[in-house]
């Protein structure tokens, strides 16, 4: 009877969005594994499975009763560009970022209340951060990776390393794929609405999830729209900002597909190509950050002189303690 009444009680509490949701998070990331050329880093062939599997991994560390861990995590799932517009060019540092939007908020929590409300960390999202961290993270264990080959040492650790910093970096370049993680308009249309979009908060998990599901999204979808390798020159931080707002750019034709009830015909071929693209744009998004992560870690890590956190940088900042990027 106890165990009747604790799982009626656990089915009552909220649960984190699950972007995507398990099919195309799961799709995303094996198509990008598999369209790994072989000089790129085959060995994350061997790990497609967990990668695959554990893709949703990052929403389980949003739950509201891990809160310190909520605080954190929510924000790396978003990035609503509408809150900052007076923001550029933006920060190549996540706390610079944090730091200017409590600047903002300041500045207008008296005139603008409203605004002002949404003008913080986790109303704005942290997504290009949370995806170049992990970038930065696979440049340095594909090293150690590297480092075993190179000595005939076993390369397993360094390997599984790699394969768990993949699974955060799959799931952020998956959620930026999608246009809802990209704008305000996540949950419902906000604010001015002369087009009569829907407000309804479900359209989110109708599209990315209910949708994807009905529609029975695979790899073999997704495969052949990836494309040939790419973002192998170029800084990577300005290529994670631009394939952001080229996926914000896309919600209002995601919203119109709504308006006119595609969303409630799985067969729907516009919606289902909107979603071809989005999930291949994401793949080949990974695909290219992991084999660009590859490249560099062929590289020695770059000499700082004088370091990012020496006061005498030219780029040091006092608010944070370190120069940026």
């Amino acid at each position: 009877m106890r165990s009747l009444a604790f799982a009626a009680a656990l089915a009552l509490l909220p649960t984190a969005a699950h972007a995507w949701g398990g099919t195309a998070h799961s799709a995303i990331d094996r198509a990008a594994i598999e369209a790994i050329p072989d000089d790129g880093p085959i060995f994350l062939r061997n790990y497609v499975d967990y990668i695959a599997a554990s893709a949703t991994l990052p929403d389980s560390w949003r739950g509201d009763s891990e809160n310190f861990s909520k605080i954190e995590e929510d924000p790396n799932h978003g990035w609503f560009r509408e809150q900052f517009t007076f923001l550029k060019p933006i920060p190549r540092s996540r706390y610079e970022f944090v730091i200017a939007l409590y600047k903002r908020y300041e500045t207008i929590k008296d005139s603008d209340p409203a605004t002002a409300a949404r003008t913080n960390v986790r109303w704005t999202g942290t997504l290009p951060y949370a995806a170049i961290e992990a970038y930065d993270r696979l440049i340095v264990c594909m090293r150690q990776v590297r480092k075993a080959q190179v000595e005939g040492g076993d390369a397993s650790v360094p390997e599984q390393h790699c394969a768990f910093d993949t699974i955060r970096l799959g799931h952020y370049i998956g959620d930026g794929a999608q246009p809802m993680h990209d704008s305000v308009h996540s949950d419902g249309w906000r604010g001015d609405n002369p087009e009569g979009f829907t407000t309804d908060r479900s359209v989110h998990g109708r599209f990315e999830g209910q949708f994807v599901d009905g529609m029975k999204l695979t790899v073999a979808d997704i495969a052949p729209r990836i494309g040939e390798p790419g973002h192998r020159n170029g800084d990577m931080f300005d290529a994670v900002l631009a394939y952001l707002d080229e996926a914000g750019n896309k919600v209002r034709a995601v919203y119109t597909l709504e308006k006119r009830n595609g969303f409630a015909d799985f067969a729907d071929k516009e919606v289902r190509a909107m979603i071809y693209e989005r999930t291949a744009a994401g793949a080949s998004m990974l695909r290219d950050m992991l084999c660009r992560a590859w490249a560099e870690s062929a590289h020695p890590p770059t000499k700082v002189t004088p370091s990012p956190l020496d006061f005498s940088n030219p780029r040091f900042n006092p608010e944070t303690g370190s120069a940026p990027d």
